[in-house]
């Protein structure tokens, strides 16, 4: 693993402006698509990896908690690595509710997962 390489994530520009949707099901832009053909194999390489949330049009909750709360129910990360390797970025003002909501679905996953309530 080479923790020093950085990779960064534009949710917009690599992904798609508008993310909805928990399951590949709802769509092509859901979250379960997003932690799984972006989120896990970066973070598997032992990577940083910074996930940009500028220009978004908006980002559903089950969009937010499939995609990153999925990364310690169906991927097996904990938080401590998350905390390590995961960084939630944005630098519009306007979307900083997004990055707390998304720290917050990482946070509750955790603590289901360590009680068994997942």
């Amino acid at each position: 693993m080479n923790p020093s390489k950085h990779i960064t994530i534009s949710i917009a520009r690599n992904f798609s402006k508008y993310p909805a949707g928990r399951y590949r099901t709802d769509g092509k832009a859901s979250g379960e698509a997003f932690r799984d053909d972006h989120l896990v194999p970066a973070l598997r390489k032992g990577d940083i990896v910074s996930v940009v949330f500028d220009d978004v049009a908006g980002c559903g909750s089950s969009f937010l908690d499939e995609a990153f709360g999925g990364l310690v129910r169906n991927a097996g990360m904990d938080k401590a690595f998350l905390d390590a390797h995961l960084k939630l970025v944005t630098n519009d003002s306007g979307l900083d509710d997004f990055v707390r909501l998304t720290q917050r679905y990482i946070e509750r996953a955790a603590e289901e997962t360590a009680v068994g309530v997942a």
